[in-house]
């Protein structure tokens, strides 16, 4: 075992703190990471205040991951000391189910895949994230980093970068099809710039025109204020895609009411309270309301590949390890542009 330095949660809504944990040895098929940089995702917020059910204390939180390998077990293949990796929301899954089998380990249907953080892994232990000094893996849920992206700005990708990539992939964004990003936050600025890339039509629905400018320089064509009761009038039926990066309760009807037919609302924000849906709003219209969650191994790789094809990383705030809790404030507040990243060194 190795003792590391970590910041966790002593209990469900205190504030981080300094402290050690215990990384298991390094295994036969395991990577060490030296931990360079970690991400600040909203879910670390949701999970440290219980606000999407009960969940395990002491927690580490982090699963926006960039570092470098310090060690490899004896039959490690992929990656060598010195690589530059990361690791992003899951950290095992069965590996024997249909889905993992075809790349798509973030819905395995065999018990699950096993989180970051706040989970439990396979040796019957709690897993604990980023925001620490070093993290042991297994080789397969790793990814690598390519040489075209800092590693400040990559670890938000392993979070904000593919849980924006894999539906607007998967929903088949790109020239031709008018693509709307709701919110533009942490997950909704990348939304922006993968769809920019992908070729689509890009239109930022924002509750204010405060980012405006900062959406247009990051690839959108249009930007309107979702408080504005005239965008929902100008924009009714306008788009193939919605993609909501809000993790609030919002007026399902109004938002469906902007798709063309046969058009789609895809969640990947996940509020913590119920909402409200008239089915009318998509038996009228054929339209799909759907959800997605990060991305599997591979594609998570595919989209590292590609933000540093097309050279972008994310818009990041570098702070200290003793900012996060105000860092976690300033996220609520939506005072961020647009993801805070904790300089590990600092731990």
């Amino acid at each position: 075992m190795t003792t590391v330095a970590a910041y966790a949660d002593p209990a469900a809504k205190a504030p981080l703190e300094r402290t050690t944990i215990e990384r298991r040895p390094v295994g036969e098929y395991d990577v060490l990471i030296d931990i360079k940089f970690a991400g600040i995702c909203h879910s670390d917020i949701h999970q440290a205040r219980e606000g999407w059910g009960t969940a395990i204390f002491p927690m580490v939180p982090g699963h926006e991951i960039a570092g470098i390998v310090s060690e490899v077990g004896p039959g490690v293949t992929k990656y060598a000391v010195g690589d530059r990796v990361g690791v992003g929301c899951m950290v095992d899954s069965c590996r024997e189910c249909d889905n993992c089998k075809a790349g798509l380990q973030q819905y395995c249907t065999g018990g699950g895949m096993t989180g970051t953080y706040n989970a439990v892994g396979k040796d019957g232990e709690p897993t604990y994230g980023g925001y620490s000094e070093k993290i042991v893996v297994d080789e397969n849920y790793v990814v690598r980093i390519p040489e075209g992206l800092s590693l400040d700005e990559a670890a938000p990708l392993l979070c904000a970068g593919i849980t924006t990539y894999s539906p607007l992939k998967h929903w088949n964004a790109g020239p031709g099809k008018k693509v709307a990003i709701l919110g533009m936050g942490g997950l909704g600025h990348m939304g922006v710039k993968i769809a920019h890339a992908l070729g689509a039509e890009v239109t930022v629905l924002s509750q204010s025109l405060r980012k405006k400018d900062d959406g247009l320089k990051l690839g959108a064509d249009h930007y309107y204020a979702t408080s504005d009761e005239e965008t929902f009038k100008e924009l009714a039926g306008t788009f193939d895609l919605i993609l909501s990066t809000v993790s609030a309760p919002l007026n399902l009807d109004a938002y469906l009411s902007l798709l063309k037919t046969d058009g789609a609302f895809v969640n990947v924000g996940a509020p913590e309270e119920p909402v409200k849906l008239n089915l009318f709003s998509v038996i009228g219209g054929r339209k799909t309301l759907a959800g997605s969650g990060i991305g599997g191994i591979p594609e998570t790789q595919e989209m590292l590949d590609f933000c540093a094809e097309h050279g972008f990383g994310a818009e990041i705030e570098l702070i200290r390890a003793d900012e996060i809790n105000e860092a976690y404030e300033r996220v609520l507040a939506s005072d961020v542009r647009y993801r805070f990243v904790i300089d590990t060194a600092t731990i």
